[in-house]
């Protein structure tokens, strides 16, 4: 089929067809960084903790005078334990996914100014790693008696001289090493060097991704001494809402006065943090929803115009002996070159937009295989909304085409 006469008629309505292409390259732009979104967003949403969600729960308390030299956490610890139900309980500065915690910077060397690692900071007791549970990758966990008591009201506390860190952190800090494990590392420009003795395969922040990937932690061997204190269980499969209730139950009777800072499963926790991603997602899908639609809208809109306009056309050429698929051809080459045109100038915007989003949702670069995605999407959909009227004009015969002009 010979273009010249196609571009000829598409230069005599050139403004519906400027208006089309814009259109279909707003679309483009729209449309693939939404889908990169969308993506994103869901890929977050459902990132691995490294805890046993459906069967974990955190327990916090307040307690107005106590304190860990008393032995409250201990006892507390003991009665949480001798629970039906409960497989382990632990002692944990901070809960992953909480949107609450504590980060701090770490590097190889102290003298390296500036060289240092965002990762978040759990001091945890030993059956944390039952209680959460985190599989080791590399070395082992801590051991009881390695536990170090720390009053932060008070000066000259105990520093941790050994940590287990994330495979992600490893990665990290020592990228051309195959092992971690016997590498130290500083917990900023000062201190003593603290030695790895343990890899964890996964153990998300209190973030998610937010300060840093989210993928960044550090354990140590550390309780503090407070009068907040959050406990982490894990109970058998199927006995959660019972524990949570006996739990709280048993811990509010262990000191006078306690009061419950916070009661929530590991899956609630999980909803609550996302919860903003998914509005996001939600509200992206009825965005793109209503823009194919607008978008295809026009395409019908232009379509039904230069049909009626070019009946007297059609006709003529179904006289001289076009054929239905001839005519067909036409409208949708027609409508390829229109969408073509505006997919170039949308991948274009495209990346402009994304350049501005980069900053401002922590994206990273728009791979291009959404743009090759929205591409193929805006094709089939101006082939499919131009196919109705271009069957239509094809279907006329000539002589009624020819007496209606």
């Amino acid at each position: 089929m010979e273009l010249r006469p196609i571009l000829s008629a598409m230069l005599r309505s050139k403004t519906g067809v400027i208006l089309i292409a814009l259109q279909i390259a707003l679309t483009l732009a729209i449309l693939a960084n939404a889908l990169y979104v969308i993506d994103d967003r869901l890929r977050e949403a459902r990132r691995p903790s490294g805890l046993d969600e459906a069967n974990t729960f955190h327990l916090a308390v307040i307690d107005r005078d106590a304190k860990l030299g008393d032995g409250v956490v201990d006892n507390d610890l003991r009665h949480l334990r001798a629970l039906p139900g409960i497989e382990a309980a632990a002692w944990v500065s901070q809960v992953p996914l909480m949107q609450s915690g504590s980060n701090n910077g770490y590097q190889r060397k102290p003298d390296a100014a500036g060289d240092y690692v965002i990762a978040t900071e759990y001091m945890v007791d030993a059956e944390v790693f039952k209680a959460w549970p985190l599989r080791l990758t590399e070395g082992r966990a801590f051991e009881a008696d390695a536990m170090i008591e720390v009053d932060r009201s008070l000066a000259n506390q105990p520093s941790p001289k050994r940590a287990v860190i994330t495979q992600h952190l490893a990665r990290t800090l020592w990228p051309e090493e195959a092992s971690a494990i016997g590498k130290t590392f500083h917990r900023g420009s000062e201190g003593a060097p603290i030695e790895v003795i343990g890899v964890v395969e996964t153990l998300v922040s209190p973030w998610g991704r937010g300060w840093n990937d989210g993928s960044n932690a550090v354990l140590f061997p550390v309780i503090e001494r407070q009068r907040y204190n959050i406990y982490a269980v894990r109970t058998t499969p199927g006995q959660l809402d019972r524990v949570m209730k006996e739990a709280e139950a048993t811990l509010l009777a262990q000191v006078p006065g306690r009061m419950v800072s916070y009661n929530e499963a590991m899956a609630k926790t999980r909803a609550d943090r996302y919860g903003g991603e998914h509005t996001l997602v939600n509200g992206l899908r009825v965005v793109v929803a209503l823009l194919l639609m607008m978008t295809a809208s026009g395409i019908v809109g232009l379509a039904s115009l230069w049909v009626n306009q070019r009946r007297k056309q059609i006709g003529v050429r179904r006289a001289l002996g076009a054929r239905r698929i001839d005519i067909l051809r036409l409208f949708v080459t027609e409508n390829v070159l229109i969408t073509t045109a505006g997919i170039v100038v949308g991948c274009g915007l495209a990346l402009g937009l994304n350049a501005l989003m980069m900053d401002q949702l922590e994206l990273s670069k728009l791979p291009l295989g959404y743009l090759g995605v929205g591409s193929v999407a805006l094709l089939a959909l101006g082939v499919m909304a131009v196919l109705g009227h271009a069957l239509r004009a094809a279907s006329v015969p000539p002589a009624v085409a020819t007496r209606s002009a």
